[in-house]
């Protein structure tokens, strides 16, 4: 028997990319999956493919950047299911622009999804999983977490404040012996609708140039099992994958 069988697990960004292909692959193990988006026309369509498979999930529509939101979305994992086993915490936006044209706006937005996101989510869940004495939080980071580039300044700010935050969450819990795994994706050039969100036209065509090696979710989603696959007392901390091309 799988590792993840019966284990609950919250996905942010549910409906589409990354946290799809996850929650499609966590479902086949076995998980309970809690799905959380904006987007209810697409959480629906995923909750009923999930259960034609066999597998189970409920959806609840949620912004990351609302943090009563998000502690609706993990008391409502723990009215239906009792527990949280794991958040995959996903929801992410790629607004990419020099700096120089002022895209304010976006900023704005990439602080709210990307680090206060990531954080209303932790601050969620946390509470539970010290009281049970275990759980599991993999944070989405990116290549842009660990290299800087021209363009893409403060999207590759959220990202390494994502890894910093991954890094002191497991700290801080391995200190206080609460057997709370944390893990740090960093993907590369992956199929998503990230692309989508950037509005600068020169910023765009570079990256769907950039783009054209990129991988499918699927190998993320896997990659997210493997960890969470992993024993009790065995933790992955920190994984980066690309296309096997890519260079940056």
């Amino acid at each position: 028997m799988s590792n993840i069988q019966d284990k609950v697990v919250i996905i942010t960004g549910a409906s589409s990319g990354i946290g799809e292909a996850a929650a499609i692959e966590l479902a086949s193990k076995g998980a309970k999956l809690v799905l959380g988006a904006r987007r209810e026309e697409r959480l629906q369509k995923l909750q009923g493919e999930i259960e034609q498979s066999g597998g189970t999930a409920i959806y609840k529509v949620t912004d990351v950047t609302s943090q009563t939101q998000m502690e609706e979305l993990a008391a409502y994992a723990l009215k239906k299911f009792g527990k949280i086993d794991v958040l995959v915490n996903n929801a992410g936006i790629m607004p990419q622009a020099f700096l120089f044209k002022k895209k304010v706006d976006e900023w704005d937005q990439m602080i709210d999804v990307n680090i206060k996101g990531v954080l209303y989510a932790i601050a969620a869940v946390l509470p539970s999983m010290r009281e049970q004495k275990s759980g599991h939080i993999i944070n989405l980071s990116s290549v842009a977490g660990h290299n800087i580039y021209p363009g893409g300044t403060v999207y590759c700010g959220t990202k390494h404040a994502v890894r910093a935050i991954s890094e002191g969450l497991r700290q801080e819990e391995a200190m206080s012996g609460t057997n709370i795994r944390v893990t740090n994706v960093s993907p590369g050039a992956v199929s998503s609708e990230l692309l989508a969100t950037t509005s600068d036209a020169e910023s765009k065509a570079g990256l769907d140039e950039f783009y054209k090696v990129a991988i499918d979710a699927d190998s993320i989603a896997r990659a997210i099992t493997f960890a969470i696959e992993q024993p009790s007392d065995v933790a992955i901390n920190e994984m980066i994958i690309r296309p096997t091309v890519q260079v940056g």
